[in-house]
């Protein structure tokens, strides 16, 4: 065991040495050099669907203006402490390391590890958003430091090094930072509302170092104040000033609905988040979960459609990140919920398999990590993935629809909250069939073309 241990280290101080050697040859000439790393990474990358990615990004960065700027704004824009911090965590430890450890564990247990767990630490928040996913959870839950301090050390065992935090407002929770000083060697980001970002919170995430947030956003004031409150506009603005000014990696998150979905996609809008020093953009489709679900405000094919032809183009044009998660199939392969790559703990350590699917059998507080990755909703789930060869079409609570009813009904998984299961019978569930048809019809050509294109990137 101790010559083990002492192996790893020795490979991971190796790594340290070569990953800082890095970071000063793209220091020198980013232009140039991140070029010239991207191809070796396509020459010793193992993996096909690896290599067909690295393919895109030297292709995307040989060919757009916007790709070289957003390498150079993350060079440029950022602290060069939370670069290297960041950089350590997700490339050495997440995927050197933590990946191999996955894999390993898999073979010898056949239970299969996920690259990243989406915690609630709290439950608790300062606003109350129309159409939040967490919305109709009970206020007040929150896991104990004890707990999540537990959980963190059985993920790194297993491999997993990277954790996303979301609530409730994960930032009301007093010992956060104390856990971001103790995973040190773990990369954290967390969607938050971002109205407790002042000065002295910023200071604190820049000094950290292996914290991202990502700010939630609805568009420009009037939309934003409209769902989220008077007055939240100006102080998230303000915030991502605060952390711009500090060299802090940090990013948006946006729910898109039928209202905001053109104001969202925008130039003026994408621009105004550049220029705010934003790095990325996690868009969500609106989904009628949580606190009043409204299936009104939930995007048309049509309008769907746009979106998987515009963000694209935004990718190309805009020098920022910007992930579509239910248009970007055929980048994840499908959903990555059920434990495949992520899963959902809340507030009161209910382990479910999304975010938006708010079913469990286990709960954190009563069982480890390896145990709850065994449990029958995860089986049911992954067994059934990819829940369509059509890519565009993921989401087995908004595009297959069926495949949740069976998969609750086969794991005996009880709701998470009172009116969780609408989504499965009644009206609700009725007008997601009808949807998720309507929405296929219009997709599969769609799909056909991005398989076409997808085979002819991997030549």
């Amino acid at each position: 065991m101790a010559l083990k241990v002492n192996v790893e280290f020795a490979k991971k101080f190796v790594a340290e040495k070569l990953l800082n050697e890095l970071l000063k040859y793209l220091e020198k000439d980013p232009e140039k050099n991140i070029l010239n790393i991207l191809k070796l990474l396509h020459k010793i990358a193992r993996e096909e669907n690896h290599k067909a990615y690295i393919n895109y990004l030297i292709e995307s960065y040989e060919k757009y203006p916007a790709v070289k700027e957003q390498f150079r704004r993350f060079f440029s824009e950022t602290n060069p402490q939370i670069i290297s911090k960041l950089a350590y965590n997700t490339i050495i430890n997440g995927v050197l390391f933590g990946i191999p450890r996955q894999k390993q564990y898999k073979a010898e247990t056949g239970v299969h590890v996920p690259f990243t767990i989406l915690v609630d630490p709290t439950s608790r928040c300062n606003l109350g958003c129309t159409g939040c996913w967490a919305g109709k959870y009970q206020k007040g839950p929150e896991l104990s430091f004890e707990r999540l301090d537990r959980l963190f050390n059985e993920a790194k065992e297993l491999g997993i090094y990277f954790i996303v935090l979301s609530g409730g407002e994960p930032l009301m929770y007093e010992r956060l930072f104390e856990l971001f000083e103790k995973h040190n060697d773990m990369a954290f980001m967390a969607y938050t509302n971002g109205t407790l970002i002042d000065e002295k919170m910023a200071d604190k995430i820049a000094k950290v170092g292996n914290f991202s947030p990502a700010i939630s956003i609805e568009g420009f004031e009037e939309r934003t104040d409209a769902r989220r409150g008077k007055g939240v506009f100006a102080k998230i603005t303000r915030a991502m000033d605060l952390l711009r000014e500090r060299g802090v990696y940090f990013g948006a998150s946006v729910t898109v609905t039928r209202e905001n979905y053109l104001e969202l996609t925008s130039d003026e809008f994408i621009d105004f988040l550049v220029e705010k020093g934003v790095k990325y953009i996690w868009s969500f489709h609106y989904v009628p979960v949580g606190k009043n679900p409204d299936t009104s405000l939930m995007l048309t094919p049509e309008e769907r459609l746009y979106l998987a032809q515009r963000i694209p183009v935004l990718r190309i044009t805009k020098p920022i990140m910007i992930a579509d998660f239910w248009n970007d199939g055929h980048i994840t392969h499908g959903c990555i919920a059920g434990g495949r790559s992520y899963f959902h703990i809340n507030a009161k350590g209910e382990v479910e398999p999304c975010a938006f699917v708010h079913f469990a059998v286990d709960n954190i507080n009563e069982k480890s990590l390896k145990e709850v990755l065994k449990n029958p909703l995860f089986t049911a789930y992954q067994k059934r993935q990819p829940f369509s060869e059509n890519y565009f079409s993921p989401c087995p609570i908004i595009d297959v629809p069926e495949a949740l009813r069976d998969i609750v009904a086969e794991s005996n998984a009880h709701p998470t909250h009172e009116g969780a299961d609408e989504v499965l019978t009644g009206a609700t569930a009725e007008f997601l069939d009808k949807r998720a048809a309507e929405w296929d019809k219009v997709s599969r050509v769609l799909n056909e073309y991005k398989k076409d294109r997808i085979a002819r990137m991997k030549m």
